[in-house]
């Protein structure tokens, strides 16, 4: 039993959420505590805030594996924020929290690097299991806003996928669905470094920052259907 309880604690998804409402990160800390996987290992009123507890976090050797961050804050915003934390702690993953209304924010939280939202009143399970696929390096995008996204983009971007290679394609297809480097590599029989190695070949190609990017190339592309 002891074994089993020190296993558990070694894979528990350290988090920090992020919003300017002490009633929502107090609600937001109470389910996710109590969810088995799951510890909330600092909370910030703001982007500024969550920067400098990130700090504090990495500089103690204890850096969280994901942000809950919302959109909409005084200060530094969430999108800033999340800017900041992809440039900064590449490994840390963020996931947005956003209204349906929010669709154009939502997109920027996208391409500045964020790994996927939630809507605010999603179930805890829908939060939690965005926050799981974040640090498994997978993308969670609500179905119904991100129909709205993928119409929001209203000018065409030259990615470039004409300079991607038959089987890049494929694989930028299935970055589009969410689909983790793993499963990349069991849906088209490779290796995992395989996959790998196609995703990073995919992002310089197209010069893109992050895998959140490639996704939204993707659906822009035709190359992937939105969730749902």
């Amino acid at each position: 039993m002891t074994a089993m309880r020190a296993r558990e604690a070694t894979t528990r998804i350290s988090v920090v959420i992020v919003d300017d409402h002490n009633v929502v990160r107090r609600g937001l800390h109470s389910f996710l505590g109590m969810i088995a996987d799951m510890e909330i290992v600092g909370e910030a009123a703001d982007g500024f805030g969550a920067v400098e507890r990130i700090e504090e976090l990495v500089r103690e050797g204890h850096a969280p594996d994901v942000v809950l961050m919302d959109l909409v804050m005084p200060a530094m915003d969430g999108i800033d924020a999340t800017s900041t934390i992809s440039e900064r702690w590449p490994d840390i993953r963020v996931v947005a929290m956003t209204s349906f209304s929010e669709t154009a924010r939502a997109q920027r939280a996208l391409r500045a690097g964020a790994s996927g939202y939630v809507l605010k009143d999603a179930e805890a399970s829908e939060v939690a299991d965005a926050l799981r696929a974040a640090v498994r390096g997978e993308i969670h995008l609500d179905a119904a806003i991100a129909r709205e996204v993928t119409r929001a983009l209203q000018q065409p971007r030259p990615y470039g996928v004409e300079s991607l290679t038959v089987r890049e394609r494929e694989v930028l297809g299935l970055v589009g669905l969410g689909l983790s480097n793993r499963q990349i590599a069991e849906r088209l029989v490779l290796s995992e470094r395989t996959a790998r190695s196609h995703v990073s070949n995919i992002l310089t190609k197209l010069g893109l920052q992050s895998r959140t990017q490639a996704a939204l190339a993707a659906v822009h592309e035709g190359l992937a259907a939105p969730p749902g």
